[in-house]
């Protein structure tokens, strides 16, 4: 189990190769609360997004995340899912229980890297209630309700 925040900056490598091709920039999440894939900044000067799928990912390690060949990057059309952190960000979003209880804001994601299954959530209250009382992190078993406004989940 890892969160998005130990994966974003680590470099991708080509296993074929050894070759360095970019780094994990953001999440690509569907609809129903499930990773689809990493989303990879590569290039110097000019930076473009590449998509990887989280089927096509051969290995999690801890300094990097390697791919098989560099065949599986797809340049991202215009995305209708949600991202992490840009296009139909869910960070900040507010969480909300089935139950109508106001739970946080989120903060990071913790998924299962081989299924692409998001397990948990880590909100905030905010600065000074994350500095007193900690950051809560909150399990479910079910996909939530992404929308607009609010994501809905089923607090175990």
């Amino acid at each position: 189990m890892r969160t998005f925040s130990l994966l974003k900056g680590l470099p991708v490598f080509e296993v074929k190769t050894g070759n360095n091709i970019g780094e994990v920039c953001d999440l690509s999440i569907s609809g129903n609360g499930k990773v689809k894939g990493l989303l990879l900044r590569k290039g110097a000067l000019l930076k473009k997004t590449y998509l990887i799928g989280i089927e096509d990912v051969a290995s999690f390690g801890w300094d990097g995340v390697m791919i098989e060949d560099s065949s599986v990057l797809t340049a991202i059309p215009k995305i209708d899912e949600y991202t992490f952190e840009s296009h139909n960000r869910l960070t900040g979003k507010m969480m909300m229980s089935r139950e109508g209880e106001r739970l946080g804001l989120l903060e990071d994601v913790y998924f299962m890297e081989e299924l692409g299954t998001i397990v948990g959530y880590e909100l905030s209250d905010g600065f000074f209630s994350d500095v007193l009382e900690g950051k809560r992190v909150i399990k479910t078993d079910e996909p939530p309700a992404i929308g607009k406004d609010a994501i809905i989940v089923n607090v175990k």
